[in-house]
Formats: C-alpha cells, structure tokens, sequence
C-alpha cells in the first residue's frame, strides 16, 4: 500500500472515516485503485453511480457539454432545465421542478417549501412531521428533521417545529398530530436509507396520503436515495399508487455528476415565487446535461426493469445462503437498495469486504448496504454474494 493513501491527509478537514482506498478509474460496476487492485463496486457510489463506470454513451455526452458550457447562472434560461424538467414531470406525475445540486439542497428547499405554505395559510409557527430513524442532511435544518442523534450531537440548538414519528404506525401519527392546527407536512423517506434500508408499507404510504388530503398537508417524499429506478420504478412510492405533493431527488439522476431537483404537484408547485429561494450551481448546463442523458440511457437500456429483476435475484441468493444463519435478524429492500442487519455492530466488515474486493456499506451500525449501479448484472449479483456470504458467516462466528 502507497504511503499516499495510507494516512489521511493534513489538509483535508477530518470529517471522514476513510478506507485506506484511494480509486483510480472504473469500467462497469469495476473500479481500480491507484495501486491497480480491482474491486466489485456494490456501493456505487453511496447509490449515485446508476450508470456505473465510463458508460459508453454517458461519457461522450458529458465531453460533449464541457466542450460547449459548463456553467451558466440562473439569470439566463438553460434549454436542458426546461428539457429535464419536463421528463421528470413526465415520470412522476406532477408539476414544477427546481433545480439544486445535492439531496441535503433538495430537503431544504422542501422544508422551505412546507413553512411557506402555512405562513401562507396564515400559521404562523408551522411544524411538520418527521420519523425516527430519518436522515435527510446535515445543514442545520435538515439535520433537524434527521432522526439520528449520533449526528446531531455538538449542533443544537435545533431547529424547532418538527413533530417526530415511529414508522408505519399511521395511529401513532394521528395521535402526535391531534389537534395541532399547526401541521403543515408529512416529510418521509420511502425506504430510509442512512437510517438501515427501513421501507415504509405500501399500505401506510396510502394511508398518509389520504391523511394529507383530508388535513391539507403537504405530502413531501424523499427520493434522494431510494428514487431514480433504484426499486425498479422511477420512483419507490410508485409502488404504493400514491403521488406526493414534494419530492427531492439527488444522487443518481446525475450518475455521478452533483445534480439535485424538487419535484412539486399542483399544491406546491406555486408556493415559491421569484426572489423566495435560488442557487448558485443549481441547474447549470452541464448537471442538467448529466441528468437528461441519464435518464434517456436509463431508458433505452431497460434499467427499471433490469434493477428489479436483479435486485430480486441478489435478494434471494442472499435469503437462501443466509437462510439458517444465526446473527443475521433481516435482509430486506427493494430492488438494487438491500440492507442485511445483523445482530451487532458491524463496521469492520467494510474493510474485511475491500480486502476480498468488494465495495460495501454499513449504516446504522449493523446493517450491510447493497446500492451498487443499476447496470449491474446477475453474474455481478452472484460474485457480491460469493464474497460477502463468507464473510459475514466468519464475522458472526466471532
């Protein structure tokens, strides 16, 4: 191992615990380091690198645009915002986009979006509900609204008006909501990523969408992680049949390149006028460039159905060898998004799994986290099980 990615380096804050990793290039779902050792990428990126490494048809789109502009601010009109912006209605049924550069930028904007609905309604302290367990960002706000106290910890105070929640327990929503005539939204991730890979029930999304409705709530969903075809739908509520009123993307509509939106339907599409809210990077030609070729290779390759069909195989070749295994308590997801929680903390298996040449991550201490690109292939599933599977059984038997 090279000196250089040995220790840390003494100019860089340190804000990270790195592996001593330090990656040179990629093909596929194969990335190199600098020392040319090769590892299978199941982590993409933190699910960010939906079209892997070095596509074929991404990169010479992304030469294409560099070559033009990279970047122009938003005092002038970008023809491929208004270009993505009409696909992702397209895709998600609803309204208006606005166009940031990360999911933290995207959650902002939403509990900006959510305030200013119920100042508009004339509640002057809005407050809105958030769940345990949630992670939506680190700015103050969002770190808020984070149901993680580990992260919180040394920030306060806190922002105020949040009302926290268990998941899926739609009584116990009622309940902490009960006559406060100050909620303004319910603001939820549909498989919580950072907080263990905990997806909500398809019938408890319903069930909150119509408890919006009938209170005039913002139904507010985030889809930084979970969305962009990472369940095999565009977007993981759509397995519920429901449409929320807000929903932040990030990650992997760019594959790479830092691109984030908010997606609004008809009752928060108008809430934001000129001069309430804006960005420096957000929208610039060569992010907007990055997410309209995404989503159109995602298309012509197929790769919703490609990441449901994979992520099932992956799933259960993963039930099957851990079937009997003491230590194991859940594998559980949706698509290209699996979460294997074991019965202890779980932190050195990152390490133990770069060494064997496999890209992983744990969250929430003792959960595996399986997000790797959704070009994956089966044969790819079968070899992260290969390596993984042996390593988790030596781990538990410690």
């Amino acid at each position: 191992m090279t000196a250089f990615i040995e220790a840390a380096s003494p100019h860089t804050m340190n804000t990270y615990g790195r592996l001593p990793i330090a990656l040179s290039h990629g093909q596929g779902c194969r990335v190199w380091d600098i020392n040319g050792k090769p590892y299978l990428d199941a982590l993409g990126g933190i699910a960010v690198n939906t079209l892997g490494h070095n596509h074929p048809k991404l990169v010479p789109a992304l030469q294409d645009q560099i070559g033009k502009i990279i970047h122009s601010c938003n005092y002038y009109h970008v023809p491929n915002q208004e270009k993505l912006a009409e696909k992702l209605v397209e895709l998600s049924g609803l309204t208006n986009v606005f166009f940031c550069s990360t999911g933290l930028e995207a959650n902002e904007a939403a509990l900006k979006l959510a305030r200013k609905f119920g100042h508009d309604k004339g509640i002057e302290k809005p407050e809105i509900v958030v769940y345990e367990k949630a992670f939506h960002g680190r700015s103050i706000a969002t770190l808020s609204a984070t149901g993680n106290e580990k992260v919180q910890k040394g920030f306060g105070p806190l922002v105020e008006g949040f009302i926290r929640v268990p998941l899926n327990d739609v009584e116990a929503l009622k309940k902490a909501t009960e006559g406060n005539p100050n909620v303004v939204a319910v603001f939820l991730e549909t498989i919580q990523g950072e907080g263990g890979v905990n997806p909500m029930r398809i019938d408890y999304l319903q069930q909150v969408r119509q408890l919006c409705d009938e209170r005039d709530w913002l139904l507010m969903i985030d889809e930084v992680q979970c969305g962009m075809g990472r369940t095999g739908k565009w977007f993981a509520h759509q397995w519920a049949g429901i449409k929320p009123d807000v929903m932040p993307l990030a990650k992997g509509l760019g594959s790479g390149v830092p691109v984030g939106a908010v997606v609004a339907g008809p009752r928060a599409a108008n809430i934001f006028q000129p001069g309430n809210h804006g960005t420096t990077f957000g929208g610039n030609p060569l992010a907007m460039r990055a997410g309209v070729e995404t989503i159109r290779i995602m298309e012509e390759d197929g790769l919703l159905e490609s990441a449901a069909r994979v992520g099932a195989h992956l799933k259960g070749a993963l039930e099957r060898a851990l079937e009997h295994q003491p230590g194991v308590k859940e594998i559980r997801g949706q698509g290209l998004m699996i979460g294997v929680e074991l019965n202890k903390p779980c932190g050195a298996l990152t390490q133990r799994a770069a060494d064997k040449g496999l890209l992983i991550s744990v969250t929430a201490d003792s959960v595996i986290r399986l997000v790797p690109p959704l070009i994956m292939t089966s044969a790819e599933a079968d070899e992260v099980v290969a390596i993984l599977v042996p390593l988790i059984q030596q781990f538990l038997a410690e």
